[in-house]
């Protein structure tokens, strides 16, 4: 089985420029090829995580990855997917935020000479005249064309699109031509929703090179509803574990709906295909619970590593099972000054869990009869709960936090 076959059976290619050619490039040669990040926040998430095991995937196979690191179009903001403008960062957030992306894409690709590098687009267009790039550059391209494009054309037809944004195609393609220039990469991959970005770099090179380039886009990790996966109650499922604990991100995987667990298995893990396509023959009722388990570990220990996805696993069949709050479970510790007279209302408790956002919404998870401490359910929204070391406080069924009462 061949390396694009391979992605072909996990389900992860959705579209390519020239299917049988990139299949034959894998095949014939060590192919240089790139995937773009911008750093608009301090940590990756799921999305970035598909890319990576991607990333890793190739790799292995014998391919030579380059991460990008878009120091110089998050200045701009990909417009892609969204409703309205990119918040603005200035360089020294984007600079942060690349350093973070960098610790974190080092835990699955290995750097080094003639292995993997990692490169910034900032480097190459700080010094860009812009004359000179839409004289060279812009030329090439066609407003009428670009405006049919999905990433542009939802924004055009709703909020509008900033002149800001509609360079960003531009700067993305031109990404792609220095790099075919300077270290002979001739594939770039991206998620599909970027697939017109991904295209418009390939078609560049072909009109101003004459060169062949290639373009592949992964699939979108979706929901059975075509919705985007990777929302959890508390945000954005992230792979800094500060910004959510191995714990959360394991539970998030142990939940997952029914329909979902073959196809995650197949994009986040490394569990052999066939392996994987052998359990879908037969799964049914409660190995389910025993196959999203596996996926949880297996896709918490490439992220945490596996002592961090025993931990996780531990902690769950702890709370799910006997019942009792566990020392791997999220903790917070509450301060004296959080209690009047030794206790604490359950809305300012909910808050301070974690597990609501605000008053409001720990008022209506209470009404709803979703709020429990230690097991038993809280039905008055004035309720004062007294915590004598510490108490598990749960939301609906799945969401658990060990709240530890502090002292001094």
């Amino acid at each position: 089985m061949t390396i694009f076959q391979e992605l072909k059976r996990r389900g992860l290619i959705a579209q390519t420029s020239r299917e049988e050619e990139i299949e034959a490039l894998f095949e014939k040669e060590r192919v240089k090829f790139y995937v773009g990040f911008d750093a608009t926040a301090d940590s990756l998430h799921i999305g970035g995580l598909l890319q990576l095991i991607t990333m890793r995937r190739l790799q292995r196979a014998g391919h030579y990855p380059i991460a990008l690191l878009g120091t110089a179009t998050t200045v701009i903001g990909d417009p892609t997917g969204k409703t309205d403008m990119r918040k603005m960062l200035d360089d020294g957030q984007i600079a942060h935020n690349a350093e973070c992306f960098k610790e974190q894409m080092s835990r699955f690709i290995e750097f080094g000479e003639g292995k993997a590098e990692i490169v910034r687009n900032g480097d190459w267009f700080a010094d860009m005249k812009y004359l000179e790039f839409l004289r060279d550059i812009g030329r090439h391209f066609s407003v009428n064309k670009m405006l049919t494009a999905e990433c542009f054309k939802s924004r055009f037809e709703g909020k509008g699109l900033s002149f800001l944004e509609f360079n960003y195609m531009l700067l993305q393609s031109y990404d792609f031509l220095h790099l075919y220039r300077t270290k002979g990469v001739r594939l770039q991959l991206g998620g599909d929703d970027q697939w017109s970005n991904v295209l418009a770099g390939a078609d560049l090179i072909r009109r101003v090179e004459q060169g062949e380039a290639f373009a592949m886009t992964f699939a979108l990790i979706t929901t059975k509803d075509g919705k985007k996966m990777g929302k959890t109650e508390k945000g954005a499922l992230w792979l800094d574990a500060e910004k959510c604990p191995p714990y959360d991100f394991f539970q998030y995987f142990r939940n997952v709906d029914d329909a979902e667990v073959v196809k995650l298995m197949k994009m986040l893990t490394f569990i052999p295909v066939g392996e994987i396509e052998e359990m879908e023959k037969t799964l049914s009722g409660a190995e389910f619970n025993a196959a999203k388990e596996r996926l949880a570990f297996e896709v918490t220990a490439l992220v945490h590593g596996e002592g961090e996805a025993a931990k996780a696993r531990d902690a769950a069949k702890s709370v799910f099972g006997a019942g009792r709050a566990n020392d791997n479970m999220p903790t917070v510790t509450l301060a004296e000054s959080d209690f009047s007279d030794g206790k604490i209302a359950v809305l300012d408790l909910l808050v301070k869990a974690g597990l609501c956002a605000s008053k409001r919404e720990a008022r209506t998870t209470v009404e709803q009869g979703a709020a429990s401490v230690n097991r038993v359910k809280v039905t008055d929204v004035n309720a004062l709960i007294e915590i004598d070391g510490y108490a598990e406080v749960q939301k609906g069924k799945k969401n658990f936090v060990k709240a530890v009462r502090g002292r001094g």
